[in-house]
């Protein structure tokens, strides 16, 4: 059964031409679910009861201080000047590029914006770093020259760890190179914060206010993503009006089934309440970079309680057979770069019984799916009867990464951790608790004997994620996928590759907070090259090591099935031994 949501208001025509269109297809029983929810929904106001803030329609503590979301597109369409006289002063510096520097909602927004829509004629390439990997630290250091490069520093709290020491490094190499180095930064915080601080103190070129009442994973359309936006060229009126346009389509007054947020939104929550909880984002190239954000928005809102939706992205699309009853499929595609074979997979899903939400996203229209997916997941935690703005497990693991590194800041030296098994240059690792789940289920003498009594603990509905506190380069992403591959064919599950630290600032929080139904390989490296961090004992790889620890006790302590494996160095090498052992584990 089919149920249409494309919608194309005359509001939205006056603002920026006809909506991304959105179809919702789902098998009969699921679909009169959703019919159902929507029925409810209408019945009770609860569009309205969004738009007025208020905090019952979720758990009724503090949600209404987190809803400033819902008015920023109208607010900064009436606040353009500042941007635009930036994106002058930019255009006029002749930067060759513009490196932003910042984790989870402050990183995630800019680089879909930057892979999405590139740079305009004239204006400096946008790169978004967001990684203390010391590999990947130094590579994105050698592809830009200091001079002539503008760094955003964005942090809306201003303490982010990553962010700082990453400002800290790049400052004191400009400072280094040029007398004036604060002409080359830019500071993106909430008022208050220690970075306005800061960037008042090292001279910052512009420091852009974020709004308190808007959580991280929420602020794309706020300073956040609209100051990378002006940077790299694009014109912020056109990008607002987009979104102002959707807005409108999900207003208190429009029905729910025909609301495309708030459709979109209850096809999850029901959905994930009758198990199929892996929000699956298939995507077309151009388009593609948009799931990683959607990815953070909703792992991080509803992942807690023991309750949320996991999504699942960057996993090629796969025959029927390879899938479980545990999906929803979200199929963004370019109309106007469609790939055929993508077209006939997803077609081929839906004739097998699966359920696909269909989004046609022209790159221009961007901005609107920011929107639609921002209602979606408020809408969905409503459903589960949770709050959406919060994030207590994301603040478990930095609390425990800041211990761990500041015993190396004491001691000079990181906690040592007996090994469970080393063989073939890889180390592996697990706490008690683990360890004796992992003895009762096979041998532990080899690599695969391991691996093996740890996959085989993923069960039907499970999902499998591969944790990589690793440089996210081509190569290491394509053995990477080459090994879910392997586990999703294999055992039918879903599979997760995330990078760390990253992934602390937005799917972490489902993998400790939402249902334990993941299985976790977490991988991390010796690095060749290490980087120092001005005024810091601790170097970018003993951050990195501490973080990669922080989230495996924090896991270990959750109650969740995990395995470190820890690596001689993140070489194509390491990496096709672990592959294969990994291979010969599933068979």
């Amino acid at each position: 059964m089919a149920l249409p949501h494309a919608i194309d208001s005359p509001a939205g025509r006056a603002l920026s031409g006809k909506l991304n269109e959105q179809t919702i297809v789902l098998p009969p029983a699921l679909a009169r679910a959703v019919t159902e929810a929507q029925e409810a929904w209408h019945a009770a106001g609860n569009t309205r009861r969004l738009w007025k803030r208020d905090a019952t329609l979720w758990t009724g503590r503090d949600e209404d201080d987190w809803l400033g979301w819902l008015g920023i597109v109208d607010e900064e369409l009436q606040a353009l000047a500042p941007l635009q006289e930036f994106a002058r002063e930019v255009a006029a510096e002749r930067f060759s590029d513009v490196l932003l520097l910042g984790m989870g909602g402050s990183s995630l927004g800019p680089e879909v914006i930057a892979r999405t829509l590139g740079s305009a004629t004239d204006f400096p390439r946008l790169h978004v770093l967001d990684s203390t990997d010391p590999h990947q630290v130094r590579r994105f250091a050698n592809q830009i020259d200091c001079a002539r490069t503008l760094y955003i520093v964005s942090s809306k709290s201003g303490t982010t760890l990553e962010t700082s020491v990453l400002m800290d490094y790049f400052f004191a190499g400009l400072a280094a190179a040029k007398a004036d180095p604060g002409r080359n930064f830019v500071a993106i915080t909430d008022p208050g914060s220690r970075l306005q601080t800061t960037a008042g103190e090292r001279g910052f070129r512009r420091v852009f206010a974020g709004v308190p009442s808007i959580g991280g994973r929420y602020s794309v359309l706020s300073k956040f993503g609209l100051v990378p936006l002006a940077a790299s060229g694009h014109d912020a009126r056109a990008f607002l009006a987009a979104a102002a346009s959707m807005a409108q389509a999900c207003g208190p007054d429009v029905p729910a089934a025909e609301n495309p947020g708030v459709a979109l939104g209850l096809t999850i929550g029901v959905l994930a309440q009758h198990g199929r909880d892996k929000l699956t984002f298939v995507a077309s190239p151009s388009v593609a970079a948009f799931g990683a954000w959607a990815e953070q928005l909703v792992a991080e809102s509803t992942g807690k309680s023991g309750l949320g939706v996991i999504p699942i992205d960057g996993e090629p699309v796969g025959e029927p057979a390879v899938y479980g009853s545990d999906r929803l499929f979200v199929f963004l595609r370019d109309a106007a770069n469609s790939e055929p074979a993508k077209d006939h997979a997803v077609a081929a899903l839906e004739r097998a019984g699966h359920p696909v939400v269909r989004i046609d996203l022209a790159p221009k229209l961007l901005a609107q799916e920011f929107f639609r997916f921002e209602i979606a997941t408020a809408v969905a935690g409503a459903v589960l009867g949770i709050d959406p703005f919060d994030q207590p497990d994301v603040e478990a693991s930095k609390v425990s990464a800041r211990a761990i590194t500041e015993t190396y800041e004491n001691t000079g030296s990181l906690p040592s951790e007996p090994p469970l098994l080393a063989a073939n240059g890889v180390t592996l690792y697990a706490d008690h608790a683990n360890a004796q789940a992992l003895r009762r289920g096979g041998e532990l003498l080899t690599l695969e004997g391991v691996l093996k009594a740890h996959l085989a603990r993923a069960k039907e509905g499970d999902y499998v994620a591969l944790l990589a506190y690793l440089d996210a380069e081509p190569a290491t992403i394509e053995a990477l996928q080459d090994m879910r591959l392997a586990v999703r064919d294999q055992k039918r599950v879903a599979t997760c590759l995330q990078f760390g630290p990253r992934f602390l600032h937005s799917t972490g929080q489902a993998y400790k907070g939402g249902p334990n139904s993941g299985v976790f390989l977490v991988l991390t490296a010796e690095p060749a090259r290490d980087l120092e961090i001005p005024g810091r004992k601790a170097s970018f790889g003993i951050i990195e090591a501490a973080q990669a620890r922080g989230d495996l006790r924090v896991l270990a302590e959750r109650g969740r099935r995990v395995l470190h494996v820890h690596l001689p160095g993140a070489t194509r090498r390491s990496l096709a031994v672990l592959t294969e052992a990994v291979r010969r584990a599933l068979q």
